[in-house]
């Protein structure tokens, strides 16, 4: 009596239950294969690409398109702010709406969509401002707000931990201004140190 081992190795045929169970760890297999293969092979392309997205804080104007274009269901840019540069206003033009009726934290006076901009007092006049990246998607109201009656302290950037790094970036064939190119690995962020 052959044991079942032998039973595969020559040409029996093959219960139908064991057929469809065999082709489902095939297939069970290769799918993790080679869902294993792209995770890796995407990590691999992004640690060895030589240039990676980002926008030149100094071109950007501020459209919007960040937000609306970038494939992302979130877009990867998020405002980033440069501490060293802010005024710590208490009239912030990146926290309040132009037209704001009083100073506080009501939603109708914030100029945020999403209320990614917190503020913390730290002495009369002075307030100490931070983004919430993960509040934040990309709109840049703030952003033009702050270079309109501020410093320009704060400014867009995209982020490289959310970036998928495209051959052709869809916010790039957008962006009317031109601020957004390719930057080597050793720059992946432009800063923003003096206004």
């Amino acid at each position: 009596m052959k044991d079942k081992k032998d039973q595969t190795l020559d040409n029996s045929p093959i219960k139908r239950r064991d057929f469809f169970r065999r082709l489902g760890s095939i297939v069970a297999g290769g799918a993790i294969l080679g869902i294993g293969g792209v995770g890796v092979s995407r990590v691999v392309d992004k640690e060895e690409s030589s240039e990676f997205w980002q926008i030149d804080p100094n071109l950007c104007t501020q459209c919007g398109r960040c937000e609306t274009h970038c494939v992302m269901p979130v877009s990867a840019v998020r405002c980033v702010h440069a501490v060293k540069v802010c005024g710590y206003c208490d009239l912030c033009g990146g926290y309040y709406r132009t037209n704001a009726k009083e100073l506080n934290t009501a939603a109708e006076n914030m100029i945020c969509p999403t209320g990614a901009i917190q503020r913390k007092f730290v002495e009369d006049p002075y307030f100490e401002y931070t983004i919430d990246e993960d509040l934040c998607n990309g709109c840049g109201k703030c952003v033009k707000g702050c270079n309109s009656f501020g410093n320009g302290s704060l400014y867009l950037q995209i982020k490289q931990d959310l970036c998928l790094n495209c051959n052709e970036c869809k916010i790039s064939t957008v962006c009317a201004s031109n601020a957004i190119k390719r930057v080597s690995y050793g720059t992946v962020y432009y800063l923003k140190e003096h206004a």
